[in-house]
């Protein structure tokens, strides 16, 4: 047992959390069956797509909790028939703060613990966000001055980590309990394996008990290479021959962190052979794609428009007030039904014309009453967005779709699909998935997701043109701002 695989689950708030490896399963549903076969599989990455950034507080509890109360029996079966030595559990939350923290890591210590410390771990480093002195940072800017922080579901007030601790647990975790691992100490780490860095990192992680937070910073990938590889030393069976017993953590993280815990291959498709999944037709002849934008911050925003101005895209527009009104009014099916024709015949004409259209939601956020009628609206959307994608997908060669509500409801609702396959990133953050297993009209399509938050104004035309076969330059040298963080910002 003792040369038994690490399995780390994570548990995604949205389906775009695997946007830093490849080659693993990530399940939209969780029976038992599915469960245990993807427990079975080789990588040491498995993804649920928890999808509860969508949700209100309440229903992301019920789910997480559901979950774990079906992971539990099958992490315990497979580790005592000896198909994996360990498990770690990852809530993967947004890069930019957005997310039900600390109710999920909350619940699932409830249900899966006890644990001796949570770790949390936003930074993202293909997209700018990095952690320094215990401050998040987006491209070096304190991430509490961006548009991200005035969300209206999730908003916040400081980029310090142990403020926002104590910001979103409304008080119950003091900013002076959070605990911390600086950047200096993972330089040691990373530059001093052999001669004493690594070890202290080791005692430190070592001696956490009664589960603190511990904010961690990240700068760069070797600060997060040392800590996946001192957490794996901690967690695994032999570390009892040295500490005891095997340290339990949970973690709360965006995707970077992932690279540290995993120990992965490099990916088998470089961005070219990605675009090559694109299907073909009988003949050979590439089929066309179908672009789909929910996402509404800033950035989503100047995507679209840098998209739409190529001619040989079209766009459909989702009006979200006409939405709302037909939504809200005496007989919403029968005239939902008729906007959805007019909007799925826009879309036919697009493609036989040659273009490739653009569905997306108008620009803006609906005034809502409130946080619950504007998730069901949010819902409604996404429902009517998949619809009118999955109605098309068996004629299409490739589907975009950028924004996490967007994409999870395409995959689980529009597409019905029990798990898909992650085949790497086109470009960085942006993974390809396909359908795992599926035969028929859907086989073999490739599933762009794009998160709303990443890129900038030329990412989504940059990652059409790859789909599209068109000219674009090599993966590594892109030259974009997002891709690299740049040197490690000191302070002083």
């Amino acid at each position: 047992m003792a040369d038994a695989p690490l399995k780390i689950v994570v548990l995604d708030d949205d389906p775009t959390g695997s946007q830093t490896v490849h080659s693993c399963p990530l399940l939209l549903r969780w029976d038992a069956g599915t469960l245990r076969a993807a427990l079975a599989h080789p990588a040491p990455l498995l993804f649920l797509l928890a999808n509860t950034r969508a949700l209100d507080p309440e229903a992301a509890r019920q789910r997480v909790r559901q979950l774990c109360r079906c992971l539990r029996p099958l992490l315990e079966e497979a580790v005592a028939a000896g198909r994996i030595g360990a498990w770690l559990i990852v809530s993967r939350g947004d890069s930019t703060l957005r997310s039900h923290f600390p109710l999920e890591v909350e619940v699932i210590a409830a249900e899966l613990g006890p644990f001796d410390a949570t770790v949390l771990a936003p930074a993202f480093l293909p997209g700018g966000r990095t952690t320094v002195d215990g401050v998040h940072l987006l491209h070096g800017e304190p991430v509490h001055r961006t548009a991200f922080a005035r969300d209206g579901l999730f908003g916040y007030g400081t980029s310090d980590l142990p403020a926002w601790v104590e910001e979103k647990s409304a008080g119950r975790i003091r900013a002076d309990q959070v605990e911390r691992i600086g950047w200096r100490e993972l330089e040691a780490a990373a530059d001093g394996a052999g001669h004493g860095g690594d070890q202290a990192l080791l005692r430190k992680l070592a001696a956490f008990q009664g589960n603190p937070v511990v904010v961690v910073d990240a700068e760069r990938p070797q600060h997060l290479l040392a800590l996946g590889a001192a957490l794996r030393q901690l967690t695994a069976p032999a570390a009892a021959e040295r500490w005891g017993r095997p340290r339990r953590f949970l973690f709360q993280s965006a995707a970077s962190l992932l690279n540290g815990l995993a120990e992965l291959p490099p990916p088998p498709l470089d961005a070219g052979g990605l675009a090559a999944l694109r299907r073909c037709d009988r003949a050979g002849t590439p089929l066309p794609g179908l672009v789909l934008v929910g996402s509404h911050v800033p950035l989503a925003d100047a995507q679209l428009e840098r998209l739409l101005a190529d001619p040989a895209c079209a766009g459909v527009e989702v009006e979200v007030r006409r939405l709302a009104r037909v939504l809200e009014g005496p007989l919403p099916a029968p005239l939902l039904a008729s906007l959805e024709q007019d909007w799925r015949q826009a879309l036919r004409r697009i493609l036989t014309s040659g273009r490739t259209p653009v569905l997306f939601s108008s620009r803006g956020e609906l005034l809502c009453r409130g946080a619950t009628e504007r998730r069901a609206f949010g819902l409604a959307l996404a429902a009517l967005m998949a619809r009118l994608a999955a109605s098309l997908a068996p004629d299409l060669g490739y589907l975009i779709s950028k924004g996490g509500i967007t994409t999870h409801t395409l995959l689980a609702d529009g597409l019905d699909l029990a798990a898909v396959d992650l085949r790497g990133q086109l470009l960085p953050g942006l993974s390809l998935v396909q359908p795992a297993g599926a035969c028929g009209p859907l086989a073999g399509l490739p599933l762009l997701t794009f998160p709303g938050n990443l890129g900038d104004a030329d990412t989504l035309h940059l990652s059409w043109l790859w789909m599209e076969g068109r000219a674009a330059p090599a993966h590594g040298a892109l030259g974009n701002r997002w891709m690299d963080p740049g040197a490690p910002r000191r302070r002083g």
